[in-house]
């Protein structure tokens, strides 16, 4: 109990010290570039650590397609329109590529010029972070100092390049949260995985973003280090289709099993939520989609795709997959006068959406988080949730007799379809991931 009430102690003295540093907005420009040493560096030593970043969202933050498309063919335009979004573009980098940001450098150069603003979020990054500054972690309100000494979240050990010291602050959840919780100028929170995690199961059985993110193995951490657990710097999340397979757990049954040709049967899907500590999706939840997509298939193979049944809660709408339009406050930034927008879902029409819709000043959904003014409904599945979606199928005139088979399948993308097809944004974005399956059956007969 001593122990817990001594870290908790030094956490706060050590977030009362950070909040006399610069921290978020006020970091702008308060650093240099050569404060903080290149990743290859860290390599020479760290070569599995640095590895595994390299191949993360971590070291991509700035120029993977979608980012560097959103910011610089919506952010960056809309920001010199409208002056209210000018510190929301320069923010962007406070998370996308901090350096760049602390080093004054916004508008960064776009990443085909190879500038340093391209190392993202680097290993200088996160260990250079001593705290964070104001009562709860957002907007990149984290502290950084640079130096020879480099923060990590283990006591006792030494480097013959840098200084290791171990930082409490490291370990805890509110650490990922300055940059993966933001609220925008309408005091909205347009992300909140950190919040979303602190109200739920995980936060009070004491298990951290770390646990799941980086989850530790048998390794050494460095060539001259002794065996022990190390923390994998995966960072494997939204945009890793291993990590998101089987994140919701799918079961269904029929309401019976023989059924005469003219009767009609009720379908129930099972949707638990096994994995995540947060919501899913949680992050950029304006442009995520997760969609459950139920269909039959007769004994000839015949196949029947099935809607979801409505049940009734305000907003709901949004939730069930359709042809309407949205997205066209995007023609502020791209200069297209009277831009209908594109539209809303791309997935079959019927089809159950899990989601937060964003909308615009004028109650119009929208994918850029900067102009959202409210949100909508929240029908995504919490940690240990489960929800329960219902499907009517009336025998279709044209079925054949025998086994009739039903396969419900979730997918989800990072990106909706139809926005990303307009702003020619890689297919890679946009894919369909499987995130699960399941299947049941029943029997007709004459």
């Amino acid at each position: 109990m001593f122990k817990q009430s001594l870290a908790l102690l030094m956490i706060g003295l050590g977030s009362l010290w950070s909040q006399s540093l610069p921290s978020g907005e006020h970091a702008l420009g308060t650093k240099t570039y050569d404060q903080y040493e290149k990743p290859e560096v860290c390599q020479s030593c760290h070569v599995d650590i640095y590895m595994q970043w390299r191949q993360s969202m971590m070291s991509q933050a700035y120029t993977h397609h979608w980012d560097e498309i959103e910011y610089f063919d919506l952010a960056v335009p809309h920001g010199e329109i409208n002056p209210v979004y000018k510190p929301v573009s320069d923010g962007c980098n406070g998370c996308h590529t901090p350096l760049a940001f602390m080093a004054g450098d916004v508008t960064p150069p776009k990443p085909s010029e190879g500038s340093r603003a391209n190392e993202s979020v680097s290993c200088e990054v996160c260990h250079t972070i001593s705290g964070f500054a104001g009562g709860d972690a957002f907007n990149f309100n984290y502290v950084s100092e640079p130096g020879r000494t480099k923060f990590g979240p283990k006591p006792g050990l030494s480097s013959p390049h840098h200084i290791t010291k171990e930082n409490d602050f490291i370990k805890q959840a509110e650490y990922c949260g300055t940059c993966h919780n933001e609220m925008n100028p309408y005091g909205i929170w347009v992300k909140s995985t950190q919040l979303e995690w602190a109200e739920g199961p995980y936060a009070d059985q004491k298990v951290p973003c770390h646990q799941c993110h980086m989850p530790k193995a048998h390794g050494r951490s460095a060539k001259m280090a002794s065996e022990g657990l190390v923390a994998q710097h995966l960072f494997h999340g939204a945009h890793d289709p291993g990590k998101v397979a089987s994140v919701i757990e799918i079961r269904m049954h029929p309401n019976v099993r023989e059924v005469e040709v003219d009767e009609t049967i009720t379908l129930q899907v099972q949707l638990f939520n096994a994995k995540t500590g947060h919501k899913f999706p949680t992050g950029s939840v304006e442009d995520r989609i997760a969609w459950l997509h139920v269909k039959a298939i007769d004994s000839e193979g015949k196949e029947y795709h099935l809607s979801v049944d409505p049940k009734g809660f305000e907003g709901e709408s949004y939730t069930i997959a359709s042809d309407d339009m949205a997205y066209s406050d995007m023609g502020i930034p791209l200069k297209l006068k009277d831009f209908a927008g594109v539209a809303r879902d791309g997935v079959p029409v019927g089809d159950r959406i899990f989601r937060m819709p964003y909308f615009d000043e004028n109650g119009i959904m929208t994918i850029m988080q900067w102009n959202t003014r409210s949100l909508g409904v929240d029908y995504r599945i919490g940690p240990r949730e489960t929800k329960i979606e219902t499907y009517t199928f009336i025998m279709p005139d044209d079925i054949a007799i025998g086994k009739v088979t039903f396969e419900a399948k979730m997918y989800y993308s990072r990106l909706v379809k139809p926005v990303a097809e307009y702003l020619n944004v890689p297919d890679e974005e946009s894919e369909p991931m499987l995130v699960n399956t399941a299947n049941t059956w029943i029997e007709i007969y004459e």
